[in-house]
């Protein structure tokens, strides 16, 4: 790779993505012509709800693609979803493409990786219906290898696209197709960039890489911010960009109201971990990493927004004055209450709640605890939440578990010490009418965590903004702070 210049390293997520022609009139082309097309790299997700095809539906948990293979009671129906996903990916060339010559290369192209897969798929389930070999042992290479076709389609319909339009784009293909072997990911990255001109050559690389290190393993879907990260760091960045739909506002403007949400301007790494764990994520905890450990500043932007400079992420950026900067929460939060009158003294009870959780993989939001009482606030399916309770129970058969569901609304600043925090919440959610269930103020004052009835979460999100950020004097440090 050689560059002249400083670049950057931008990701486009799936919604946004699947309006690529008006992407082309803002961060792809946009007004740039000539030299200012270029020393940037662009890293795409799957066109909205792809992955959700081929795997599983986020939210809802229909089953896809691997889902249904990955279920022995649903024999060769993935076969007919692996096809339902080919005719909605060459409905989405279609959409793209009304060139007829562009249309037929952007079809070829996913059919061949669709037809390959689905070989693939039939060798597999086929060899393991010998007792010698096991599917489970092969399920996350299935996974990976379902998922890169979404990127797959993406980074090449996009790098075609830009060609039709006169840059010279280069399709960067990091999903490991029929390549021997696994690299580490920074040696893939840095294999996959040999030869390329930042300066002369726009890239669009796939936000899903194969890497000895098997992204999914550990982040499943929020690899393609790992991806950036790593590509930010390997290529030497001078700044990585998240475009997305919407701006880093104060809260959901949908929900507060345009006219009262300020978008934040700057904030630190710290910020951006407390919004990861509450689901609303600028970028993936572990991406956050590399970028702060090698000093590359984040700007999260909105995509349809070119002229809007967004925010910027970067490390250890302290705030100029304390205040809350972003009220944002949770609904479906179960409350998992766990009480022993035998644990007063003893240890053992948290290492092995926190091996249950960790087993059924449940998310854990937060958690307190007092003498005989340690409740976990958890994200996850309630069959997951169950089994937990079953394993605790066989554990602790003196214990009593209570589940209840709750929505969690929290206040996240770079600091919120010094400015009576927790009063004016209080004030806040009492002038509202609203009855805390729980708060939890940690003595690291980053968040304020408030637990309500799932039916009081809108109305507690507007009362803390209105109390936290609108009101004078919060508007007044937010301002200072910004």
């Amino acid at each position: 790779m050689t560059t002249q210049h400083p670049h950057t390293v931008e990701k486009i997520g799936g919604t946004s993505m699947s309006r690529s022609h008006e992407l082309l009139d803002t961060v792809l082309i946009g007004n740039r012509t000539g030299d200012a097309l270029y020393n940037r790299v662009f890293v795409v997700s799957a066109y909205g709800g792809m992955t959700d095809a081929l795997l599983e539906h986020k939210k809802s948990g229909e089953p896809g693609v691997y889902a249904l293979f990955a279920s022995a009671e649903n024999g060769w129906q993935w076969g007919d979803a692996l096809s339902a996903v080919a005719a909605k990916m060459v409905e989405k060339n279609a959409e793209i493409f009304a060139d007829p010559a562009r249309r037929e290369e952007a079809d070829s192209f996913i059919r061949e990786r669709i037809e390959g897969v689905r070989s693939c798929l039939i060798d597999l389930s086929r060899l393991c219906s010998f007792g010698h070999f096991q599917l489970e042992a092969h399920l996350l290479t299935v996974r990976e290898m379902l998922s890169a076709l979404g990127e797959a389609q993406s980074a090449f319909n996009t790098a075609l696209l830009l060609n039709q339009h006169g840059v010279n784009a280069r399709f960067v293909d990091l999903t490991g197709w029929r390549q021997d072997g696994a690299l580490p990911l920074d040696d893939h990255i840095a294999r996959q960039f040999e030869g390329i001109d930042l300066g002369r050559e726009l890239p669009i690389v796939t936000g899903y890489a194969q890497c000895a290190e098997q992204l999914m393993k550990t982040y499943d879907r929020g690899y393609s911010e790992v991806t950036l990260s790593r590509v930010a760091v390997v290529t030497g960045a001078a700044e990585a960009i998240i475009h997305k739909e919407f701006h880093l506002s104060s809260a959901d403007p949908k929900l507060v109201g345009a006219d009262k949400v300020q978008v934040i301007g700057e904030t630190n790494y710290d910020v951006a971990d407390q919004l990861s764990n509450m689901g609303m994520e600028a970028i993936h905890p572990r991406a956050a990493k590399s970028l702060r450990q090698a000093g590359i500043p984040l700007r999260v932007t909105n995509a349809f927004e070119p002229d809007h400079p967004g925010t910027v992420i970067m490390s250890d950026l302290a705030p100029k004055m304390p205040g809350a900067e972003i009220v944002t929460g949770l609904k479906g939060v179960f409350a998992l209450e766990f009480y022993d009158q035998d644990m007063v003294g003893v240890k053992g009870y948290d290492a092995k709640i926190l091996e249950a959780l960790t087993r059924h993989k449940v998310w854990i939001i937060s958690k307190t605890s007092n003498a005989n009482t340690i409740t976990h606030y958890l994200k996850g399916s309630m069959k997951a939440i169950k089994r937990v309770e079953t394993d605790l129970t066989e554990a602790f058969p003196t214990a009593t578990m209570t589940l209840r569901k709750l929505a969690m609304v929290s206040a996240i600043g770079r600091d919120l010490s010094g400015c009576r925090i927790l009063p004016r919440a209080i004030a806040a959610l009492d002038e509202a009418g609203i009855e805390p269930v729980g708060i939890t103020d940690m003595v690291r004052k980053v968040d304020l965590q408030v637990m309500v009835e799932e039916d009081d979460f809108d109305a507690a999100v507007i009362a803390l903004h209105k109390g936290l950020v609108e009101a004078p004097e919060a508007r007044a440090e937010v301002r200072r702070a910004a």
